[in-house]
């Protein structure tokens, strides 16, 4: 798989295994829905009291496993956290459609939902891809 092949297939695919580093240092796992912005940030929701946000502020390193359909064709990201919370809700938003693909159906409830669940959106800055038979660009390498 060559780059342009693995950022297709991240962008037809949507769920993951998000793996943070722990205070002891093992991995922390979490099931997440994805997707990816204009910038070519991953971008995912998530809220401020959770284990994945608390490991993140305290070390922004960050694995993402992709598997679709086939169980063999998946594609690992690795990069740096970082998090939009300062008025997270238009960034919520703009999350939230690029993973369902359309308009939620009642934005007045999703924004309410959004403040009451503490939700903001974590973003992963793409620092490697793998596995690819390609070397990345520098933007991603």
């Amino acid at each position: 798989m060559n780059q342009a092949e693995a950022l297709s297939y991240l962008r037809e695919n949507s769920r993951a295994v998000l793996s943070t580093i722990k205070a002891d240092g093992r991995p922390q796992l979490s099931l997440v829905d994805y997707g990816i912005d204009g910038d070519g940030l991953i971008r995912i929701q998530t809220n401020r009291p959770a284990a994945k946000t608390k490991n993140l502020q305290r070390d922004p390193r960050v694995s993402l496993s992709v598997v679709g359909e086939n169980w063999y064709r998946y594609i690992v990201i690795e990069g740096i956290a970082g998090f939009i919370e300062d008025d997270p809700l238009p960034a919520l938003r703009e999350t939230y459609q690029l993973i369902a693909g359309q308009p939620h159906p009642d934005w007045d409830e999703f924004n309410q939902a959004m403040i009451d669940e503490q939700q903001i959106v974590m973003t992963i800055e793409i620092e490697r891809l793998y596995p690819l038979s390609e070397k990345l660009s520098s933007r991603a390498s």
